[in-house]
Parts: C-alpha cells; sequence; structure tokens
C-alpha cells in the first residue's frame, strides 16, 4: 500500500474522539504520517478451502483518500456533530449521500451475490466504504446514465517509486499506460487483477473497469472470495486487507463502514462530498488524498495534458457553466461577522472569474492524428475555448466522442469522455489506443450545453508493419527420415532472426518443392493435413511466437519413397531447405 498516505480528519473535527459504536470496528491508529504496510505472515491468517492471498493487492498497492467520517463532539459549538441515526442532530449528513447510480451499483452487487455466494454476507455497506476510500464514490458520482464514469479515473503509475512495481499487463488499453501498470475506475482495480475478476454487472455484454455496476460486482466477488464469511469481524478484515494489505487502509474503510452502516440516503448522480482536498483529482493516486512525503501530490500530478484528461468537472447548470459555490451568511453571535456591520446579503451576480459560454471551440495542433494497430495515438485531440474577443474561457465541458467503425477507444475502453478547459482555455481529449481494426474515424469535440460548432479531427489507424527474417535455422540437425506410409517422427522447429535477432510474428511459408534448382510445388511425396484433414504441399498461415520460434505442424510421409525437400521462406527474404527421406514400409 502507499508507504506514505496518512489519516486526514475532516475539517471542522476538533477532536479525535469518534463514537464508541463506530469506533469499536477500529484497531488502533497510526501516528500522523505512518502508515503501517503490516504485512506479517499471511499463511498464519490462511483457513482451510481458501486461497492465499495474492501477494499484489487489488488495487496494487496504490494510494487511497484519506478523509474520516463527521467525529463526534457534542461538547464543542460549531463542530462536527453525530453519526447519523445517533441522538442530538440531524440525521441526514452530506457526507451520508451517496450517489444515485453508484448507490443502486452497491445494491444490486449486494442482491447478485446474496443468490450466488449467500454465505459470504456481503453487506453493500462495505462496498460503499471501499468505494468511498478508493475513488470518492466514482468521484461523487461523476457517471454516465449507465454506470461508466465520465472521464477515466486513474491511480499513479505502479514505476515502484513510493509504490509498487507492476509491469504492464494490459498494453495499456485501460490505463493508457504501456510501461506500467496503474489502478482503473471507481473500485480501483490494477489491469493483471480485473483479468481474473472482471464481471458483468449491468448485462450489457462488457466486463468494464469504469463502470460501476460491473466494478462494484467484481469487488464484492473477490471479497468474498475463499469461502469467506463477511459477518466474521476476522474474515471481513482479511478481506479488506486483501484489497490493500495496510492497517491504516484497514482502519479508515471499517471507519466509512460503520458510518454507512447507521444511515444513508441518495443524493443526485455528481452532487456527492467529494473528498477534502480532492475536487479535481482521480481515483487513489490522484494527489489529493494525504499528506507524507509528496506533500500530498500524487503520481498523476505535473503531466500537463493527461492531468486535464482527470479532473472532474465543476458543478455545473443546465447550460454546462459552472456555477458559484454560494457564500453562507454568517449567524449573529457566531463570531463569523464584522461587529458593526451589516449581515452581508447573498450576491445576485456570479463573482468574477466565473465562466461565460464559449464563442467557439478552435483545434489545437493537428486536425489528422494517425497510429499503427494496437499502439496508442502519439498526440491526443485538443481544443481551446474562446470567447467573442477571442480570449480563453475556463471551466467549459468540452465532450469528445469517437465516431465511426472502429477499434480505437479512449483509455479505460471508453468510446466518449468529458474534459473541462483549464485557466488558458483549452481541453486535450484522454489517451487514444488505436486498437486492432484499420482504417479511418473521426474524433468529434462538442461543447456541453452550449451553441457553438464542434470541432472534428481525422483519424486513421494503419495496419502494422510486417516483421521481417533474415534467416532461419533449425534447432537441430537431426536427420528426418521415416517409413512410407507413416510420419516423420519429433517436431520440425526452427528460428527466425533478423540482424542476428530472434523475432516474433514473422510469417513463414512453408512448401514442398521438386527440387532446389527446380523449386516448384511438388506433387508426391510428404504433405500436410490441412485444418479439414485433407493432404496440401503448401502452409502460409504460419508466424514465429514471442520467442521467434515456429514448430511447424506433423509432416506424413506419403506413399512414395526417395529423398525430397521441404523449403521455409520469410518475406525478409530468408530461405531454409530441409531434407526429408522417405524409406520402404517395413514389410512386417
Amino acid at each position: 500500500m502507499a508507504p506514505f498516505i496518512s489519516r486526514r480528519l475532516r475539517k471542522g473535527a476538533a477532536t479525535t474522539a469518534v463514537a464508541a459504536a463506530a469506533m469499536a470496528a477500529l484497531t488502533a491508529s497510526q501516528a500522523p504520517g505512518v502508515v503501517s504496510t503490516d504485512h506479517g505472515d499471511r499463511n498464519q491468517e490462511q483457513r482451510a478451502g481458501e486461497p492465499a492471498p495474492d501477494d499484489t493487492p487489488i488495487d496494487g498497492g496504490s494510494s487511497y483518500h484519506t478523509d474520516l467520517p463527521p467525529l463526534v463532539t457534542p461538547d464543542k459549538p460549531g463542530s462536527s456533530t453525530d453519526l447519523p441515526g445517533l441522538p442530538g442532530g440531524s440525521s441526514i449528513k452530506p457526507e451520508a449521500g451517496i450517489p444515485a447510480s453508484v448507490l443502486a451499483a452497491y445494491k444490486k452487487a449486494e442482491a447478485a451475490l446474496r443468490e450466488s455466494n449467500p454465505g459470504c454476507n456481503l453487506p453493500w455497506q462495505l462496498l460503499a466504504a471501499i468505494g468511498k476510500v478508493e475513488s470518492g464514490q466514482a468521484r461523487g458520482g461523476n457517471v454516465d446514465a449507465g454506470g461508466t464514469t465520465v472521464s477515466p479515473i486513474l491511480g499513479p503509475v505502479l514505476d515502484g517509486n513510493g509504490f509498487a512495481l507492476i509491469k504492464d499487463t494490459d498494453g495499456g488499453a485501460y490505463d493508457g499506460d504501456s510501461a506500467h501498470d496503474r489502478a482503473v475506475g471507481p473500485m480501483q482495480f490494477i489491469p493483471s487483477t480485473w483479468a481474473s475478476w472482471g464481471r458483468d454487472g449491468n448485462g450489457d455484454g462488457k466486463k468494464d473497469p469504469n463502470n460501476i455496476y460491473d466494478a462494484a460486482l467484481a469487488a464484492g466477488s473477490y471479497l468474498c472470495a475463499g469461502g469467506r464469511d463477511l459477518s466474521v469481524k476476522a474474515h471481513l478484515d482479511r478481506a479488506i486487507l486483501g484489497y490493500n494489505h495496510s492497517q491504516e487502509y484497514l482502519n479508515t474503510v471499517l471507519s466509512w463502514f460503520e458510518y454507512y452502516k447507521r444511515g444513508t440516503h441518495e443524493v443526485p448522480d455528481g452532487a456527492g462530498v467529494l473528498p477534502a482536498n480532492g475536487g479535481s483529482g482521480g481515483g487513489s493516486g490522484s494527489g489529493n488524498k494525504g499528506s507524507g512525503k509528496d506533500g500530498g501530490k500524487g503520481k498523476d500530478q505535473g503531466k500537463g495534458e493527461e492531468e486535464n484528461a482527470h479532473t472532474l468537472p465543476k458543478p455545473s447548470d443546465e447550460n454546462g457553466n459552472s456555477t458559484p459555490t454560494p457564500t453562507p451568511t454568517p449567524k449573529p453571535g457566531s463570531g463569523d461577522e464584522t461587529p458593526g456591520s451589516p449581515t452581508p446579503k447573498p450576491p445576485t451576480t456570479p463573482p468574477p472569474g466565473t465562466p461565460s459560454g464559449p464563442g467557439k471551440l478552435t483545434a489545437v495542433g493537428a486536425r489528422e492524428l494517425s497510429a499503427t494497430a494496437g499502439t496508442h495515438f502519439a498526440r491526443s485531440p485538443r481544443v481551446k475555448a474562446v470567447d467573442a474577443a477571442g480570449k480563453p474561457v475556463a471551466g467549459v465541458r468540452v465532450k469528445y466522442e469517437i465516431l465511426g467503425e472502429t477499434g480505437a477507444r479512449f483509455i479505460g475502453l471508453v468510446r466518449s469522455a468529458t474534459v473541462p478547459t483549464g485557466a488558458d482555455g483549452t481541453a486535450t481529449a484522454p489517451k487514444l489506443h488505436a486498437g486492432e481494426k484499420t482504417g479511418a474515424f473521426t474524433v468529434r469535440a462538442t461543447a456541453v450545453g452550449q451553441e457553438v460548432a464542434p470541432v472534428e479531427f481525422a483519424a486513421t489507424v494503419k495496419a502494422r508493419p510486417v516483421p521481417q527474417a533474415d534467416a532461419l535455422a533449425r534447432l537441430d540437425d537431426k536427420e528426418l527420415t521415416a517409413p512410407a506410409g507413416g510420419s516423420f517422427a519429433g517436431p520440425l522447429t526452427v528460428t527466425a532472426t533478423n540482424k542476428g535477432k530472434a523475432t516474433a510474428g514473422v510469417p513463414v511459408t512453408a512448401t514442398m518443392i521438386t527440387s532446389a534448382e527446380h523449386p516448384d510445388p511438388a506433387d508426391k511425396g510428404p504433405y500436410f493435413l490441412d485444418g479439414a484433414g485433407k493432404p496440401v504441399r503448401t502452409l502460409t498461415a504460419l508466424k514465429t511466437d514471442a520467442s521467434g520460434q515456429l514448430t511447424l505442424p506433423e509432416i506424413r510421409t506419403g506413399d512414395q519413397t526417395g529423398t525430397f525437400l521441404l523449403r521455409l521462406t520469410t518475406e525478409g527474404g530468408a530461405v531454409l531447405d530441409v531434407e526429408l527421406t522417405v524409406t520402404q514400409a517395413d514389410a512386417s
């Protein structure tokens, strides 16, 4: 787990005396700035029939939100009051509000697992607690109608610099990073863990870590693994630690678990309470979750274009314009008003800096993009919002959409993403993965809720270059001899190299020829079998593997005796002739 994330109490809390009922579930906390990795001897915790915990936590050891629920300080005026449902205050607390789609996903996952794994006793409040700590409930419920995050939620790069070292396992398909993995989505799965635990929670036929329904069911399945009964405290603790093996993480999740069990309420999507200082961050590792050796800066910060792509838009009105947060009017006698001054009135006009609608969107940089199949586009589409005077407009929500028949997707395997413009008026689309389908498509940028002409980018996915080899060599020099009517014993394996280096993916053609001087295809002698079991003397659908090697299918001898020639060729000019000797069949 993140080795330098510390607990941070919510603003206004004056004491660490949390309600006894809530704290009964917690173990001793660490001092500020210290987080115990608490690895211990996991084998001692393992029960019969339960698989040994993976050495890599489900979120890859990313950082996490450390905000705690409101504290109980009834003896201090003006401080946070009690937990929901406890005497002495309102049962409706802002922090207890869970966005509608997110709450529905947690409850749907609980219902699904109650049916498929009733012995687990998974409460949806546990998923809510983990979702709060991992991503602030999908950034306050910033999801579309189907429950997919409006823009990707990514953890820090897991390159061993302050976090775990996990090299890329998904080709950057989910996290946009082809060198190292990053935790993805509202429940922060690393791609390698998602490959094993991904679930289709909304029945659309896809398993998307960026979809809250899919991610919630996957997280619940993981927590229930190994025959756990989450109504048993030891099992509950072990499940949470399997998600992220840190005592501090366990404490934080349990505090929210107890808080949500005492009462929650539904709020509209996008209206959830964001973690302190986390309004513009992403999921775990966004850089706004704690202090420590990085001073609160996560691994995503300072990356320019990519940071913009992961920013949660500010609250907006029905036209997509940012709305100012009203300043509360001080109550008489609260100590906040200036003596002798009149009570301030609510502002009637937006404060300076409130963005107005843009006059137009303009493309920044080239409008033609290209990439090779299976790779990332080197540049992302980028637009700038300006007003009628040509000045940049900040806070405009720009929606990027992929149009046309293509396998290209933004990071997170989504076809659309919404990004707010920054102070310079620009908004950069998330990193674009080319996919495997070649051809042209369009990326369209529109200003959400604004009558502004869209900007379109022409994108092309080119075919991968064909790997070539300038030499082919057998792995051994054994003579290939077999009696007529049988097959040659042992596999025939060759290695393709280019400038002395073994080369993967090299297409190889294998042909039985009449002679080296006259390499016409032979019509008798040894042969292969095609997919339908028919004899063929030419094979073209052959490629070397990741180590540059190719093992040919079984070679049948045929009924003719003599010496025959098998020729292997590549487009790079490599040629290898292999002699095949067929002898008389044994008379016995």
